[in-house]
């Protein structure tokens, strides 16, 4: 099974994908060759073109019996040497929850795609949500640090899956896409950049001898080295239980905490390289949106609108949802009144824009559940304000 980039990729050009499928073909381009994964509405699509293309790419693909062992599968295939990645929904990413907390407790490199639908239990499958925004990072038990990114766009679906799989080999850390229902069903442009113009993080082996290497062994950033697949020569043990550098379980507590902080502050210190945003100043707003997803394209066409009717806002979207972007958004509320935070749920990013907006503006929310806003919805919270 190969992890190179020598398969059979998109060749370079201008596309009409859904999110779904731009989805796959950014993961196949970033060298994903193994996929494990469950049906599901609305990311089945994902698992049906990586169906098709993984033994095209000379990758391996397993349906398996359900969201845990679907994970599980992928945990093993990144051990094995590979890239892997699945993909589910709201209730199977629930079911992951313990099995990405193995993944982060062994900082195990790995891609998952939450295609987000109305919740909560089976819900209504075909319609859009953003219900699992907390559940991305609070969902496992215990402590330690994920990164989550949250595309907009079929675009955005091929690059930050990309981004995805550079970020999980950089920093050995679990990556989740947060897209949403209607990010991944809706078709437009993507264009695919030449080869030479990608970034791809790949594998390499570890910088020492094998009888020194130490998997668990940190820099000065806090990231250990590159995991070699099993079998080949680098030996040390894994396992969820608290461990050592050689991976060796411990009952220690002080050194358990000194690994719970590793693992969060591998991601929050180094949260500059991982904070993406797009962001709409201007020196004479009153207020401010802070909104993600498929969201910001309504509120951005909201911002649009109140400009018509000489009313200025401010923007601000969030491609990175964890590590959260507190100081960015801080800036923005340092310069308004309110903050409206537009969100298909019954408020739960709201929350952290509060705290980071340190009482600077007054935060508010626009709930929306199971059903895209419009952007007079939003264009009305905002003459409220004026």
């Amino acid at each position: 099974m190969g992890s190179g980039l020598k398969d059979i990729v998109l060749e370079s050009g201008v596309y009409f994908m859904s999110g779904n499928e731009a989805c796959a073909e950014g993961a196949i381009t970033a060298g994903c060759r193994f996929f494990a994964g469950y049906p599901i509405t609305p990311a089945t699509e994902i698992m049906e073109v990586m169906a098709r293309r993984m033994p095209e790419v000379g990758g391996g693909f397993l349906q398996c019996e359900d969201e845990i062992s679907s994970i599980a599968a992928v945990i093993g295939a990144v051990l094995a040497g590979a890239k892997g990645m699945t993909a589910t929904s709201g209730p199977g990413f629930s079911l992951m929850q313990e099995n990405l907390g193995l993944a982060v407790m062994c900082e195990i490199p790995c891609v998952i795609v939450d295609c987000q639908r109305a919740g909560p239990s089976t819900g209504l499958p075909t319609r859009v949500s953003q219900g699992d925004v907390m559940q991305a990072l609070w969902g496992k038990h215990g402590d330690g640090m994920i990164v989550a990114l949250a595309p907009s766009s079929p675009q955005e679906m091929f690059d930050l899956t990309i981004r995805a799989f550079n970020i999980a080999e950089a920093f050995r850390v679990p990556v989740i896409i947060l897209a949403d229902e209607e990010v991944a069903h809706m078709r437009e442009r993507v264009e695919v950049p030449e080869r030479d113009e990608l970034k791809i993080v790949t594998r390499r082996d570890p910088r020492v001898p094998k009888k020194e290497f130490l998997p668990f062994k940190a820099d000065e950033r806090g990231i250990p080295p590159p995991l070699p697949p099993l079998g080949g020569g680098y030996h040390f043990h894994f396992t969820g239980l608290s461990h050592d550098e050689k991976g060796y379980p411990i009952d220690d507590p002080e050194k358990h905490l000194d690994l719970v902080k590793r693992l969060r502050d591998k991601i929050v210190n180094n949260s500059r390289e991982l904070t993406f945003l797009e962001k709409q100043v201007t020196d004479n707003s009153k207020m401010a949106i802070v909104s993600l997803g498929s969201v910001s394209r309504v509120a951005l066409k909201a911002i649009v609108e109140a400009k018509k009717e000489g009313i200025s806002v401010d923007y601000l979207r969030l491609i990175t949802v964890w590590p959260f972007p507190y100081d960015e958004v801080l800036k923005v509320a340092e310069g308004v009144d309110y903050i409206l935070v537009p969100e298909l749920n019954a408020g739960q990013i709201v929350h952290s824009v509060a705290e980071a907006a340190k009482g600077k503006a007054e935060v508010l929310p626009i709930m929306g559940v199971a059903r895209q806003f419009k952007p007079k919805e939003i264009l009305d919270e905002i003459k409220k304000l004026v």
